[in-house]
Formats: C-alpha cells, structure tokens, sequence
C-alpha cells in the first residue's frame, strides 16, 4: 500500500514538473567541456532575447539526451549530424541533413542550421610515439596489436566508435573505456598510448597530440546542429537558427582551449563569443562560487531529504507488517538486497523512459538505495528481542499492537536509527550521480570537472557532500540522545 502511495506520489511530482516546465525553455548538454559551451551558448542567446532559460547540463551520453527531448523533458540540445545518423536513427548509410530533418521530424522535433564546423571522431596518440612506430594513418594501427587503446565509454559502445571503426580497419587491440577528460592527463603521462578525440578538442594542440588519418573515410561528418522539439516557440527558434554558421574548426578548438586551460567558465567563454558575433546585448549575470555552492547544496538536500523521508516511512512501516513472517522477511530483504546490486547510473538511465529526467526519477532510484540499511536493521532487530520479553508481554495480556508499540519497537530503536543513518550517508553519496540525469545537486561541478579534468570543480561538490555527510551523522547522534536512555546509546 505505501509503495502504491509513493509512485501516486512520484506521478504528481512529475506532472508538477512538466507543468513548471511550460514556463521555460529547458536547454541541455551532454557531459563534455563543448556541448557545455554550446549549450550555454544557446542559452545566453535565448535569455538575451527575452526568454527564460532552465540549464540542464552534463546529461549522462547522447541517448538520455534524445529520449530527454522526445519525453518533452527538454526543449533543446546541440546534436551532431554523424551521431544523429548512426547512434540515434541508425540508418547505416551517410544520410545528408535533409534527411536528418525528415526523419526528426517524424518524432516531433526540427533540426537547425548548422552551427558551422565538423567535429568528427579521430584517433589521438603523442607526436613523438607516432613519429617512432611510423603512424599516420588508422590503418596503420593494425600492425601494432601491443599499443594500449583507451577510449570514452560510449565510443567503445557505439556502432560508430569502436567496434565499427575495429571492424573497418581490422584492429585487434585489448580496448578499455574512460571518462574522455581523464584520457587527455592519461595520455600526456604516457599511461596510454591511443584514445579517441574529437577534431576540436583543446586538448590537441595542447599535448601535442597526432590526429591518425581516417583513411578508409569510416567517420561521417558532425556537423554540430541544434536539435529542438518542433512545437518549440518560433521566436526562440529564429534566435536559435542565427547561431548558424557562426562557429569554425578552429574557433571552436580555440574556445574549447580557454576553458580547459585558460581558467574561464562556459557561462564566460560563451558571453564573450556571442559578444564578439554581435547577437547578443544583454545576457544574465554569471552566478558567483557561493550562489552555486548554495544552490547546489538546497537541491541535493531536497533530493536525499524527499527520498529518505518515503524510505523511512516504507522501510519501517513494512518491516513492522512482515517481520513475524520469515518467509516474507527473508524475500523482502533479497528484492531490496537486489536493487543494490543494479549500478546507481545505470538505475537512473532505467528510470528515465518510465519518469523522465530530472528530481522525480533521482528522488525514485535513492528511494530504492535506501530501503536495504533500513529494512535489514529494523527486520533483524525486531527479530532478535529476547523471546523472555515477549512471553512477560504476553502474559500481561498485550495485545499485538501494543506488543509492538511498548516491546518490540522501543527495543528496537537503536537499530532503526542505525539504519536511517546509515540510509541519509549513502543517499548524500549517491545523490551526486543525480548530476546525470538533470537533477543538479552537488553532482554538477563534479560532472563538469570530470569534463574538464578540473579537481577543484570536483572538490566543490566532493568537499560539501561529505562534510553534509559529517553533518548528517552529528545530527543522528543528536537525535540519539534525545530518544533513546542512555543505557541503548551506542557506546
């Protein structure tokens, strides 16, 4: 019954979503330093124009994006025309954009002008290393099976990435994945010797790095274009569309380079190129450290608050209903043993074609993560009063109510808060990943700084998180000395 409440629940708090979200235009990107700037580059020019603008930055991959706009959860996100042709429609064949936009538009969304440059897939190595093993092309690869590939995780999963680009050029060599910022330091230190780079990455030029020749022409264009839902306001897509042709090869590698070396923001990065292109006048005002520290900080207490609250109330509630009944015990704690076992990210992708993207499914799958600590501690201690107690209580003529409310849950409370404790330190962790999946949270610079292989943009989300965490456990052992005699405190 409280699990048929909490999706009631849930299925409101989405349909408040959707409702504010008529309000804004909701622009995204995915979790790399370009889509960042590009994103906020759209998002400037939109607020520039009038409109108001809700960032949904660092979506977790290219998938979670398009089912994000095709589930109305967003309004707008710059695509590339290869990976739209292969990874999303998978037409196999080089399609031109006419084609693009024919088949989008069979799914509610419109396709934009070209932004202006081509960031196709290349493969990188140092200089030096390509002059020693004489390597200038892909296929030259195949004649040194011993060189250590690591490449992004979705180029390693895409048809379009590896397993195609292996398939090609008949390459044997044992592939790993990494997050594609950290393989840029990888590489530079010599931890590895290939990875895949995109042909505007700042980094290039920066380490030095050899671009192979695509020699067998395996990758198609990725011409950068706007992607939007097609019921988005016309205004907004006139504004959009004068971006078009505005970008080139090099000025994109240059704008990537200021962010990953020079020390700017995307938000400054991009207010200073629109500026530079005359469309934009105004635009809002950069947030300062502490207005995001703040903000971040509000929206991952209301995630791990909201769900820690349906946890505790479901965890305890249903443990009291099913702990005399070992069968049904020991089955409760394998099925929320089981959610345990599902990686975190990988609960919150599930979630999205069911609830979207956003608070609603992140407060769901910490939901889930939390009900184990509970539901273990409160089951095995209600299991283990002492039967002596049990048989006094029952010949004193309690009834099972009563029982529970004056034996077996008093008895027990030490564990049940051990468990809710136990329960808001693992929520305060894993509501970093919420970052994903649009919810923000302290998650946000942590993303961003894996994109620019930033460690203090990880430590402004890390350092808080766990000081939250620190802050949590002073409070619980607070509440522990309030509720329960100082004989069942933990010593």
């Amino acid at each position: 019954m409280r699990l048929k409440v909490f999706i009631v629940v849930a299925a409101l708090l989405a349909a408040a979503n959707a409702w504010s979200d008529d309000h804004v235009i909701r622009v995204a990107s995915k979790n790399f330093n370009e889509s960042y700037i590009l994103a906020e580059s759209a998002a400037q020019l939109l607020e520039s124009g009038g409109f108001e603008v809700e960032r949904r930055f660092g979506l977790g991959g290219t998938l979670i994006c398009f089912q994000a706009l095709e589930n109305d959860e967003i309004d707008v996100y710059v695509e590339y025309s290869g990976t739209l042709e292969q990874v999303i429609l998978k037409l196999g064949a080089h399609a031109g954009l006419d084609e693009l936009r024919s088949r989008v538009s069979e799914r509610n969304l419109a396709l934009l002008a070209p932004l202006g440059f081509n960031n196709t897939y290349a493969l990188a190595l140092r200089s030096g290393l390509a002059q020693e093993r004489g390597l200038a092309r892909i296929s030259d690869l195949s004649a040194h099976p011993d060189l250590r590939v690591v490449v992004s995780h979705e180029f390693l999963e895409r048809e379009d990435g590896w397993p195609g680009l292996a398939a090609a050029y008949g390459l044997v060599n044992q592939v790993t994945g990494l997050e594609h910022g950290l393989a840029y330091q990888a590489i530079n230190q010599g931890t590895i010797d290939v990875t895949d780079a995109y042909s505007t990455d700042g980094e290039l030029a920066r380490y030095e790095l050899t671009l192979l020749e695509d020699d067998k022409g395996f990758f198609p264009a990725y011409l950068a274009v706007p992607l939007v839902r097609a019921d988005l306001d016309p205004a907004a897509q006139a504004l959009l569309s004068s971006l078009g042709n505005t970008f080139t090869d090099a000025s994109m590698q240059a704008l990537n380079a200021q962010v990953v070396f020079g020390g700017q923001t995307f938000a400054q990065v991009a207010r200073e190129f629109l500026a530079s292109q005359k469309l934009a006048s105004t635009v809002a005002s950069v947030p300062t450290l502490w207005e995001d520290l703040g903000r971040n900080t509000l929206v991952h207490l209301k995630l791990t608050g909201i769900a820690l609250g349906f946890a505790v109330v479901a965890g305890i509630g249903l443990s009291l209903l099913v702990f005399r009944n070992a069968v049904a015990s020991r089955a409760l704690l394998y099925v929320s043993g089981l959610m345990q076992t599902i990686p975190s990210i990988a609960l919150l992708a599930l979630m999205i074609p069911l609830l979207g993207i956003g608070a609603v499914p992140a407060i769901v799958a910490l939901f889930l993560y939390s009900l184990l600590p509970m539901l273990r501690n409160t089951i095995t201690a209600l299991t283990t009063i002492d039967p002596t107690l049990i048989r006094v209580a029952i010949a004193m003529g309690l009834s099972d109510a009563q029982q529970l409310r004056h034996v077996y849950v008093p008895l027990s409370m030490p564990s049940i808060l051990a468990g809710v404790r136990t329960a808001a330190v693992i929520s305060i962790g894993t509501a970093t990943l919420a970052a994903f999946i649009g919810a923000g949270g302290l998650g946000d610079p942590i993303v961003t700084g894996l994109a620019l292989n930033d460690v203090g943009l990880i430590l402004q989300g890390a350092v808080p998180a766990a000081l939250l965490a620190i802050v949590t456990e002073l409070v619980f052992e607070g509440v522990e000395r309030l509720v329960l005699p100082g004989h069942m405190r933990r010593q």
